[in-house]
């Protein structure tokens, strides 16, 4: 796919709101974005800590973007900051305050984690039910 892209000129944008509950492992949840980036691939990438670090309505997000340059960078850098600067002055900064110690303590990091494994695999142990709920009624649906 990358390739395809690249030689398209795309630039491919990934939303991240879940990252961890996709497999139950934060860094393999992001291997497209790396792998893209190995490509030599400019990415936007939003990522979203409210779900899966449970702080819903402290707005801890992160908006990355890999440029060609430093140059390219200070570029898009001083058009996000005009963008920005009428959505929101001053965000707040609790909870990135939280995630930023979650992900650099060892020790609360290991425990974080656990917990992202632990709510990825009921999620999917619950689409595993359903899914053997609806064949059991007869569904013929490719599930």
């Amino acid at each position: 796919m990358s390739k395809v892209i690249k030689s398209r000129n795309l630039m491919v944008f990934f939303d991240m709101a879940y990252q961890g509950y996709a497999s139950g492992n934060c860094d393999r949840d992001a291997l497209a974005v790396r792998m893209f980036i190995e490509d030599g691939l400019r990415i936007a990438l939003a990522q979203s800590f409210a779900k899966n670090m449970w702080l819903y309505g402290d707005r801890v997000v992160a908006f990355t973007m890999v440029c060609d340059s430093n140059e390219e960078a200070q570029r898009v850098l001083s058009l996000l900051k005009i963008l920005i600067r009428p959505t929101y002055s001053n965000p707040p900064v609790h909870g990135a305050r939280i995630a930023g110690l979650v992900v650099t303590d060892p020790e609360l990091n290991k425990h974080w984690v656990g917990e992202v494994k632990g709510m990825a695999d009921r999620i999917l142990g619950l689409r595993t039910r359903l899914r053997e709920g609806f064949k059991k009624e007869g569904s013929t649906r490719f599930w």
